[in-house]
């Protein structure tokens, strides 16, 4: 800038800002940025004309003016505050001058009405700071040069860059507890009404942080929509200065529709939809560049010699790795569920998808097709299933688009505001909230798949312009539920329970619950359909606890339960289909179970393999037989093997040493024959039928079952439920099991009913949404059917199923 120029800045007071920071095409395309770099050069400029004031005849050798914060980043506001720096080598000025100097620059500049803090350093003290202050050290990392002494300046950069890269590693801890510390205090900026810009999660803050991360060469620089919500935060600052006149953070309720305005959007809730979706992209790159970190801060720590990477294997080709998952090195299976698959994989696992996998699986075909196949239908509930390793993987999914291509209607309540009291997160929050709630209720319910659909579906109808949103969001849980294949009875479950799902609380809470109309009403509601019924009160439930503390009070709850209480007893006992099946001595196709584990292909098979008598005979005789075929993803493998006592335990064992997840299964006694069809899940390929058949004969020889290893789940599990059905008729009972599924869960569960003296005679297995739900008819052998040996059989199999 021309020395005359520098010197009418000086002169000439801030009120130049002025045309700069007017509304006129405030929103343009381009325009916030311009405005900033604008804003901060003037700044620059005027700074540097006071200096050239203050400093006229007199040798700037040795000391120089700098400016730190938005100013030194070229992003300054129309009110942003002014940070400066008189730096000096500690030679060239004696303390009295630098005095003088302070003085004739500062009261001039104070005297303008500017907001100015100050300070007066040497490069030793400059160092000091920073190595005890690491909001400072963060912040000198944006110094930037006003006037006087150019190479003053530039040392004192330099050095503070070194000391930082050099001290980041060790100070990673502190940062993480200062970024845990300042979330806490000002929320998450997505989620909030009105955000703190600056200070709240994924606001401007983080992003100066990592931004000191990379300047540490901890982590590479994240770029495309990062920068583009950096600089939608920017402007929304902006037009918060501009209409409270005022240099603030925070975007109050007072200022929503002025800003909403000046920024071109059509409303409000425009606005804080854009602003939430900011906030979220940046508080996902927070993350991702946090693990960057420590990553880079453990490769340093541990290296001795080259570094290889640990991979801990997690089935289907991915592994684990620095606490990301990440593709092994055959690179990404070419099929349309491979995301999902991936995503289920992380979410089990209880670890993100590292970023450059996230982009080699947006790259890929993720079409799923319509309507979507079993393997799909089944990977999506399992992922809701997955608990609170849902979020980190839900929010991955989200950044590279591949949730709304799965399912378009997301995009409409993503990052949607909630004005409500009651509620604390956006509408896709909520709706994931309370998917993780229901997952803690999915014992109380025979179709938990169907629960997690509703649940996430259940608010799906809060779009712009909707009046009622759950008429509106029945009618596109429809659509939902049509595209994903689901029968015709799934989706009148699904919609009729987002359709009422506000029914049974408003019921309880503005009605006498224990009046017999109420009841009448909740049993209206439910249209006399004991599982709309069950969905129907677990939903209620997971809604009111996800909105928030207000809508799921004691008092509330304890509504809630009396007319809970007064719907079953009106509904009666209940019993399930295949329960029912079992008692009636029926049983469930093959296919049908292989749909109900979510890994069926869909096609027609027969119900068992057909046996002619020699086949018979020959396994008689002693050479059992196991076939084996594919069956949508997994694998169908028939096992015929002469009736014998543990069979059931012995078979399921040897799949789960052979590395082979039970999704479903079908157990039926023909004449004296054992005919066992069971659908699985081979993460590691086809299965070895060889080693199965070889597993069996240990077995039935009496070797001791291999246990299988049990991974450690993330988060709490609910208790298991296990239900009792008596069958007088054939002094036999149907046990009810309902718990989470793992590897080896059906051998336990076989073996503690052999030890408690009964035999299984029947058994439908189902996997929904990751539970096992397991219906088996068993018979007491000798004297095991007493009252007290019945006590001991539950006992015993709930035991197995923890």
């Amino acid at each position: 800038m021309p020395p005359s120029e520098v010197a009418r800045l000086g002169r000439g007071g801030l009120t130049g800002l002025d045309e700069i920071t007017g509304t006129e095409g405030f929103a343009a395309p381009g325009a916030g940025g311009r405005r900033r770099v604008a804003i901060s050069s003037y700044l620059t400029g005027w700074l540097a004309g006071h200096w050239a004031e203050a400093t006229e005849g007199v040798s700037t050798s040795g000391v120089s003016l700098v400016v730190l914060g938005s100013v030194g980043r070229g992003d300054a506001g129309p009110r942003s505050d002014l940070d400066v720096v008189i730096l000096h080598d500690d030679r060239s000025r004696s303390a009295a001058e630098l005095r003088t100097l302070a003085d004739r620059l500062l009261y001039p500049l104070w005297d303008s009405g500017a907001k100015i803090d100050h300070s007066v350093r040497t490069l030793a003290q400059c160092r000091e700071v920073a190595s005890g202050d690491l909001t400072a050290a963060i912040g000198l990392l944006d110094l930037a040069h006003v006037a006087g002494d150019p190479e003053v300046s530039a040392s004192v950069r330099a050095c503070l860059h070194h000391d930082w890269r050099k001290a980041a590693r060790t100070r990673l801890p502190s940062l993480l507890e200062s970024l845990r510390v300042r979330h806490a205090r000002y929320d998450e900026l997505a989620q909030s009404i009105e955000p703190d810009l600056k200070e709240s999660r994924g606001g401007l803050r983080d992003v100066t942080v990592i931004q000191a991360l990379v300047a540490a060469w901890l982590a590479d620089q994240p770029h495309g929509r990062l920068e583009d919500a950096t600089d939608l935060l920017l402007d929304v600052r902006d037009a918060v200065h501009v209409v409270s006149g005022r240099g603030r953070t925070r975007l109050t309720r007072d200022l929503h529709d002025d800003v909403a305005a000046l920024l071109g959007y059509p409303d409000r809730d425009a606005l804080l939809t854009a602003t939430s979706d900011a906030g979220r992209t940046v508080a996902y790159a927070l993350d991702a560049t946090m693990r960057r970190a420590g990553q880079a801060q453990r490769a340093r720590t541990l290296r001795v010699g080259p570094r290889q990477a640990r991979l801990t294997p997690l089935g289907y080709g991915f592994y684990e790795n620095d606490g990301e998952l990440v593709v092994g090195p055959r690179g990404l299976p070419d099929r349309p569920t491979t995301a999902l698959r991936c995503a289920v994989t992380a979410a089990r696992a209880g670890v993100p998808i590292s970023p450059v996998t996230l982009g080699s699986l947006s790259r890929l075909d993720q079409d799923l097709g319509e309507p979507w196949s079993a393997e799909a239908r089944g990977l999506w509930v399992d992922l809701l299933a997955s608990g609170g390793g849902l979020f980190a993987v839900w929010e991955g999914l989200d950044q590279v688009g591949l949730i709304s291509s799965w399912l378009p209607e997301w995009s409409a309540v993503r990052s949607r505001p909630q004005r409500s009291p009651i509620h604390r997160h956006t509408v896709d929050r909520h709706l994931l909230e309370t998917v993780v709630e229901a997952g803690r209720l999915m014992r109380t319910v025979a179709r938990p798949d169907l629960l997690l659909i509703a649940a996430l579906l259940h608010d799906i109808g809060k779009v712009s312009g909707a009046e009622d949103h759950s008429e509106v969001g029945a009618a596109i849980a429809q659509t939902v539920l049509e595209r994903m294949g689901y029968e015709e009875h799934d989706i009148r479950i699904v919609v009729a329970a987002v359709a009422e799902h506000l029914t049974l609380m408003e019921l309880a809470t503005k009605h006498d619950p224990s009046d017999t109309e109420t009841v009448a009403q909740a049993y209206a509601v439910v249209q006399q359909d004991p599982l709309l019924a069950e969905i129907l009160i677990a939903l209620s439930e997971a809604d009111a606890r996800a909105a928030g503390p207000t809508s799921w009070s004691r008092a509330r709850a304890a509504l809630f339960g009396t007319l809970v209480a007064g719907l079953k007893r009106r509904l009666g006992p209940v019993v399930p289909d295949d329960v029912g099946a079992l008692l009636s001595g029926e049983a469930l196709p093959a296919e049908e179970i292989a749909a109900g584990a979510a890994r069926g292909s869909g096609e027609a098979s027969d119900a068992y393999p057909r046996l002619d008598e020699a086949t018979r005979e020959r396994v008689r005789a002693g050479v059992p037989l196991i076939g084996v075929e594919p069956q949508g993803s997994g694998y169908r493998i028939d096992v015929v093997e002469p009736d014998r006592a543990r069979l059931f335990a012995d078979c399921a064992s040897a799949l789960a040493s052979s590395g082979l997840t039970v999704r479903g299964a079908v157990i039926r006694t023909l004449d004296d024959l054992a005919v066992n069809t069971w659908i699985v899940d081979s993460p590691a390929g086809a299965p070895d039928l060889d080693r199965v058949r070889r597993a069996l004969e240990r077995l039935a020889r009496g070797a001791a079952p291999v246990r299988a290893a049990r991974r450690t789940r993330q988060g709490e599990r609910p208790a298991p439920v296990v239900l009792v059905h008596p069958d007088p008729a054939r002094a036999s009972i149907v046990l009810d099991v309902r718990c989470q599924d793992r590897t080896g869960l059906l051998a336990d569960l076989g073996y503690a009913i052999a030890r408690s003296g009964f035999e299984i005679r029947s058994a439908h297995v189902r996997t929904y949404a990751g539970q096992a739900r397991d219906v088996l008819l068993v018979r007491p052998v000798g004297g095991a059917g007493t009252s007290a040996g019945v006590e001991a059989l539950l006992d015993s199999v709930a035991a197995a199923c923890r």
